[in-house]
């Protein structure tokens, strides 16, 4: 065993068990899958019991879901990196990931085997990596980057407003998937970022907090 390459030490964090044995089965030979979580809170635990070098983490799972969890880990993990291997593609969740819970890599499930190997290499050589699909989404909003991102509370997007619009209507998450023509896991999304970007914990203070801080305008 002299000399033998150190494998790359990864944590599973997927709510789907058959992606995370497809996954397992994809990268271990190269890897050392040293365990799997079901949610958000799950994978903070097992990152913190196991201290891999990568976490693969998607966005959609029950709990404090996978943006959040990208956030903690960033604090109570520090070396420990985040490649984020999700369905959604659309460029709030992209920059809430690479800009606000600076995860290492953003990937889409559609990617192929090869691309998903490729950014593990390359985010524990210490790079960053996103999927070449949204690769000039990326570029096109670094390119705008202001300087002072990251300096005062990240601003809520279009979307958002629209949500919390809804949540202070009294929208449950069913409803105001119906109404954006998005899924419920999608606006539940919504709703946990909305709680974490306002610094709330409960709806009923969401709201209250957008209200008086009038973020939104209740007709």
């Amino acid at each position: 065993m002299t000399g033998a390459a150190r494998k790359i030490r990864l944590l599973l964090a997927d709510d789907h068990q058959l992606v995370r044995a497809a996954l397992r089965a994809l990268l271990e030979p190269e890897c050392d899958v040293v365990s799997e979580a079901g949610s958000g809170e799950e994978a903070l635990a097992q990152a913190r019991r196991t201290q891999p070098d990568i976490v693969l983490l998607d966005l959609g799972m029950p709990g404090i879901g996978g943006l959040a969890a990208a956030r903690r880990l960033g604090r109570e993990v520090p070396h420990t990196k985040v490649i984020v291997l999700t369905q959604y593609d659309d460029r709030e969740y992209i920059f809430e990931a690479l800009l606000e819970a600076r995860a290492a890599g953003y990937l889409l499930k559609s990617d192929s085997a090869g691309e998903l190997l490729t950014a593990v290499r390359a985010v524990y050589g210490g790079k960053r990596y996103v999927s070449p699909a949204i690769a000039p989404l990326v570029l096109e909003r670094l390119e705008g980057l202001s300087p002072r991102l990251g300096s005062q509370r990240t601003p809520l997007t279009g979307r958002e407003r629209q949500v919390l619009k809804l949540i202070a209507e009294g929208a449950t998450s069913k409803e105001i998937a119906s109404r954006l023509g998005i899924s419920p896991k999608t606006a539940q999304i919504h709703r946990d970022n909305l709680k974490h970007k306002l610094g709330v914990r409960s709806t009923a203070a969401m709201v209250r907090y957008a209200i008086k801080s009038k973020l939104v305008r209740i007709d």
